[in-house]
């Protein structure tokens, strides 16, 4: 009887032993699950931002990754300079505002460009001659192998006078470094060693 007595309460603790430890094990399980998945709803998280609309309401946005818009970023930001840089109307003020403002996007090549353009009586001519110039992009090519990236732009230019209007071809080139985002730069790029490649006549209309 004593015997059996015993042997029952070595049963017993070796059923208590089982049990906790499957049930330490269930622990575990149901805690790393639980990790697991807070870790998961975390990131889903992170690709979010929410956008206050004048403090009232609030709109949820996908965040992307950034790298994904850099080349459409880059060529924005060069189809900006030129559309800035080659809008010339005859007007002192318009033309000294928008190279202010195509000079927040490049380094001091665009400068110099423009200063050998000014001492050679461009703008000058631009004024008296009541000419109204614009630029159309063909196109915008960016390597994105190497950096700095190298850009090659193709446009052309359309020159309005009194008796006619002439179309160049323009090809120029210039390096995109990254830079810092802002109101003046918002894609957050900055052309160094800007050139013209190319600018010559291919027709001319008369009126």
């Amino acid at each position: 009887m004593e015997f059996k007595t015993l042997r029952n309460i070595e049963n017993s603790f070796q059923q208590i032993r089982l049990y906790a430890i499957v049930f330490a094990l269930l622990c575990v399980t149901v805690t790393g699950y639980a990790l697991w998945k807070s870790y998961g709803f975390a990131e889903q998280q992170r690709q979010k931002i929410y956008v206050l609309d004048n403090g009232k309401s609030l709109m949820l946005a996908l965040a992307q990754d950034a790298s994904i818009n850099r080349p459409v970023e880059a060529r924005e930001h060069v189809r900006r300079f030129h559309e800035l840089f080659f809008t010339l109307a005859p007007d002192k003020n318009a033309i000294e505002s928008n190279m202010k403002r195509a000079f927040n996007l490049a380094d001091k090549s665009a400068f110099d460009y423009y200063k050998d353009l000014l001492e050679k009586g461009y703008y000058g001519r631009i004024i008296s001659g009541n000419v109204q110039q614009r630029i159309e992009m063909d196109s915008v090519v960016c390597s994105f192998e190497t950096y700095p990236y190298a850009v090659r732009s193709y446009a052309r230019q359309i020159i309005i006078r009194s008796s006619n209007v002439t179309r160049r071809s323009l090809i120029t080139t210039c390096l995109l470094v990254n830079s810092v985002r802002s109101d003046n730069n918002p894609q957050g790029f900055n052309i160094e060693k800007f050139s013209v490649l190319e600018n010559k006549d291919i027709e001319v209309i008369e009126r």
